[in-house]
C-alpha cells in the first residue's frame, strides 16, 4: 500500500485555512482519497466519495460552503483530482523509485597495510568500494571465524552515488598469515568476495593492473616513434 498526503496552510486575515488531501494505492489500484479542511484550527468540511460533508462543529457556515461547492460543480473537479490525478502522480513516483530501490552494483575490494600501530604489529586494511545499496557486511576472518578487534569506519559516499567502506584489524605481524577479508552484499548473492592477506593472487592482480597498461603505452609510443623516424627519413631521401 502507498499513500500520498499533501498538507497546506493558507492565511487569509483574519482566518487561517488548513487543507489535508491525499490518496491511497493498493496493488496499483486507487482504494481511497479524501480532502479535509479546517478553519482556525477546527474541522470545517471533508470531501470524500463524491460528497462534501460539513464538520459537526462547522454549523451553518459548513453547510453553506458544501452547498456552494455542489452547485458550482467544484466538488466534481476536486474529486477528479483526488481519484484520478493523485493516483497517477503517485504511481509515477513509485515507478521512478522502484528502479532506484532495485538497483544493485557489485563492490570492488582490495587489501593494504595502514600505519604501523606499534613494534611487531600490522594494521591490515580491507577497502570495499563502488557498492549499492548501502547495507554491506565486511569482516576479517580466520577460516570461518570472525576476528575480534575488527574496526569498521563510516560508510562514505562516492561521487557516482555508490558507497565506500574501510575495515581494519590490528594484529601481531606473525599472526597475519591466513587471515582473510570477507565481503557480503546483496548484489553478490551467495558469492562473497574473499581476499586473503599476502595471497599471491592479490599481488599478481595488482601487478597486472599496473604493468599491462604501462606496456601497452610503451609499445604504442615505440610504434609512433618508429613511424615518425621512417617518414622523416623518406622525406630526406
Amino acid at each position: 500500500m502507498a499513500t500520498l498526503v499533501v498538507i497546506s496552510c493558507l492565511g487569509l486575515y483574519p482566518f487561517v485555512i488548513q487543507l489535508t488531501a491525499g490518496c491511497e494505492l493498493h496493488s496499483g489500484e486507487a482504494i481511497g482519497s479524501s480532502l479535509r479542511g479546517a478553519l482556525g484550527g477546527l474541522d470545517f468540511v471533508s470531501i470524500q466519495n463524491h460528497s462534501c460533508v460539513p464538520a459537526p462543529d462547522s454549523g451553518f457556515r459548513g453547510q453553506k460552503f458544501c452547498a456552494l461547492m455542489t452547485q458550482n460543480a467544484v466538488i466534481s473537479y476536486i474529486e477528479r483530482l483526488l481519484s484520478e490525478t493523485c493516483p497517477q502522480y503517485l504511481l509515477g513516483v513509485l515507478d521512478a523509485g522502484k528502479a532506484e530501490l532495485q538497483r544493485q552494483v557489485k563492490p570492488e575490494a582490495w587489501l593494504s597495510s595502514g600505519p604501523t600501530p606499534g613494534p611487531g604489529r600490522l594494521l591490515l586494511v580491507c577497502h570495499v568500494s563502488g557498492f549499492y545499496p548501502k547495507p554491506v557486511r565486511v569482516m576479517w576472518m580466520r577460516g570461518e571465524q570472525e576476528q575480534p578487534g575488527t574496526q569498521q569506519g563510516d560508510i562514505m559516499p562516492n561521487a557516482d552515488w555508490t558507497w565506500y567502506l574501510r575495515v581494519t584489524l590490528n594484529v601481531a605481524a606473525g599472526e597475519a598469515a591466513g587471515l582473510n577479508c570477507r565481503v557480503k552484499h546483496s548484489s553478490l548473492g551467495d558469492q562473497d568476495i574473499i581476499l586473503y592477506w599476502g595471497h599471491p593472487t592479490s599481488i599478481g592482480l595488482i601487478l597486472v593492473a599496473i604493468i599491462v597498461p604501462s606496456l601497452i603505452l610503451l609499445i604504442c609510443l615505440a610504434f609512433g616513434v618508429l613511424r615518425f623516424m621512417g617518414s622523416h627519413r623518406v622525406g630526406h631521401d
